[in-house]
């Protein structure tokens, strides 16, 4: 098989903790858990695309361009039937779908049609929205984990990108809530189970509420949140999901633990 300079996964084992939860989160089977470590099967078996990042919690996973062997379609679809049967085939060709705009599902490019809001801008002039944050900073990375607006409160996990896609976040999660917001594909998020679960051990916090949105590597965010909680020396504390859609900015819920 001829080599060619392309994109695909690279695993740094040290950072690798054996979790398995890139091995769901890539839709081509390429990924497998070997002696408590995350292998690539086969390189064909890899596009690239890299939907399996947001699922990795300690930002063992990176896409790097290097010579390999192209990504064999057929082949793939081969492995998935044995291994998975139709329904792993079908969920393949639905990432596929998504990727075949350019890079990965979250990147691809989209315009919306949008219904003209009110011409009436005296009125809303008048009455601008209310700012419900009332902490800082946000930014994960930045937050000290024994801050005193993490006491006595539910806590909000956002992500960067789920405040432009929902027009009602300030009132709908926000309100009388602290929040951190992170992104598990673009932050360098080794640190962030550890420092989450140090935060989530304030025990007047009585839930965790995760704001994303729908793309695949937008479901790190709450791996991260479930890792942190095996690390959270509380066990009574609860972990909701929230998952924005990307076009009509609806939500749908989901209780994680």
């Amino acid at each position: 098989m001829i080599k060619i300079t392309r994109k695909i996964i690279t695993i740094d084992e040290d950072l690798c903790n054996g979790c398995g939860h890139c091995t769901t989160g890539c839709s081509e089977g390429a990924l497998q858990i070997v002696n408590g470590k995350a292998k690539l099967l086969r390189e064909d078996f890899c596009d690239g695309f890299g939907d399996c990042i947001g699922a990795c919690p300690t930002g063992a996973l990176k896409i790097e361009e290097r010579e390999s062997n192209p990504f064999d379609e057929i082949a793939t679809k081969a492995h998935l039937l044995q291994t998975g049967g139709a329904e792993a085939v079908a969920r393949m060709e639905e990432a596929q779908k998504q990727h075949s705009g350019g890079g990965c599902p979250g990147s691809r490019a989209m315009q919306f049609n949008r219904a003209s809001t009110s011409t009436n801008t005296s009125a809303s002039a008048a009455a601008p929205a209310q700012s419900e944050l009332n902490q800082w900073p946000i930014q994960l990375h930045l937050v000290h984990p024994s801050a005193p607006f993490f006491k006595n409160r539910e806590l909000v996990v956002m992500s960067t990108c789920a405040p432009l896609a929902s027009a009602d976040v300030h009132s709908r999660f926000l309100k009388g809530r602290s929040v951190v917001v992170a992104c598990p594909k673009l932050d360098k998020s080794e640190p962030y189970v550890e420092k989450l679960a140090s935060i989530m051990s304030e025990p007047t916090i009585p839930k965790v509420i995760i704001v994303r949105m729908e793309v695949p590597c937008c479901g790190g965010l709450s791996t991260i949140a479930s890792e942190a909680r095996k690390l959270c020396p509380r066990k009574d504390i609860i972990i909701e999901e929230q998952i924005v859609a990307i076009e009509s900015g609806s939500i749908r819920s989901i209780k994680l633990l």
